[in-house]
């Protein structure tokens, strides 16, 4: 019989390069229901090389990629057992960590996270489970999002879940499944231009609301293919790269004018992607304290209930959730769903690295 009760530590690093995000959670099977609560938690930011190390990781050569991701999981492994030291936290079922995605590319059956090579048990001192993505590639899906069946089994009280990150994805249920998918870029393009005026980011979207709207490259943001593409589908930072930045450096706009018009862009497309405009909107994520945003999106969602959660569930849902999946994957249960990711069934994913210590 399955344990009722377990107490994971779940990691996760975003696209946004924000950090390392690390959860302390105690999840609790009762009743055919599952809950949690949080204990500590923290964002550990990354140092300036290992920032620009993940930022160019996606023209390393396969070689280079090799030695990261061997660099990568024992500086990971390092700073799990440091937390762990640190707060004092003792019997842990697991720790539950996402890696770093460097490269996803599910239309040609690839994507890769770093940071979940085995020896990273060894280096945490903890079993550890990880590498949820990969199996679900292999069976024909996106391999993300991944944080829906979280959404449902935890957060069923909302309509929509929202994540605004390095990118947005949204969850919900239809017609009895669930669906998801990522909407559009977020913070991996506003840091970029937040860059260009010397700040790691637009704090509330301040700047964002003093500049102008540009019609012409609004329109032409909105009418690149991704948008128009059926769900379930998802987004890597190649997509960023190869079609957001060459498309808006070919307009030339200002860093002021570029965080207003991209701002509008992710409010609008979040608006066209729900189906059904009213309900409660549950939104996570750093982009979550992006006022100017926010406003932009009750801008077009008039009759949506936008709800903003406590501080450590917006900024740690993800890796709450990621810990979820390292719980449903030790007890041997579905937690990846075919309706969110287009695999050819449910399944349970995940690589489980024991610790022998």
């Amino acid at each position: 019989m399955s344990k009722h009760t377990y107490h994971i530590l779940g990691v996760m690093s975003g696209t946004s390069l924000d950090g390392i995000d690390l959860a302390e959670v105690f999840f609790t099977f009762e009743n055919g229901r599952w809950t949690y609560a949080f204990g500590v938690s923290a964002t550990l930011p990354y140092s300036n090389n290992w920032y620009r190390r993940l930022q160019d990781a996606l023209h390393y050569a396969p070689l280079e990629l090799q030695q990261l991701n061997q660099e990568y999981t024992a500086y990971l492994g390092e700073v799990i057992a440091s937390f762990i030291q640190t707060h004092g936290l003792q019997a842990l079922d697991a720790v539950c960590s996402h890696g770093h995605t460097i490269l996803h590319q599910p239309q040609n059956g690839y994507t890769l996270q770093i940071g979940n090579l085995p020896e990273i048990a060894s280096y945490c001192q903890q079993t550890v489970v990880c590498d949820f993505r990969v199996q679900d590639v292999e069976r024909g899906g996106q391999g993300a999002p991944l944080v829906p069946i979280g959404d449902r089994m935890l957060f069923s009280e909302y309509t929509y879940c929202l994540n605004l990150g390095g990118f947005s994805n949204v969850s919900f249920e239809h017609h009895q499944r669930r669906i998801a998918f990522d909407i559009s870029p977020v913070n991996t393009v506003l840091n970029h231009y937040a860059a260009q005026l010397g700040m790691a980011y637009d704090a509330g979207g301040e700047h964002a609301a003093e500049g102008t709207l540009l019609p012409e490259l609004w329109k032409a943001l909105n009418d690149l293919e991704y948008y128009a593409q059926p769900f379930p589908k998802s987004l890597g930072v190649e997509f960023v790269r190869e079609k957001v930045l060459p498309l808006m450096h070919r307009y030339n706009p200002s860093p002021i004018d570029a965080l207003r018009t991209f701002t509008e862009h992710i409010a609008y497309q979040t608006a066209q992607a729900l189906p059904i405009a009213q309900g409660r909107l549950l939104i996570t994520g750093g982009g979550a304290y992006n006022h100017f945003l926010r406003q932009r999106m009750q801008a077009y969602l008039p009759e949506m209930t936008l709800i903003v959660p406590d501080n450590t569930t917006l900024e740690f849902k993800e890796a709450l959730i990621f810990g979820l999946l390292g719980v449903l994957r030790l007890r041997e249960e579905i937690n990846v769903l075919s309706s969110v990711t287009g695999a050819h069934e449910d399944h349970c994913s995940g690589k489980v690295y024991p610790w022998k210590g």
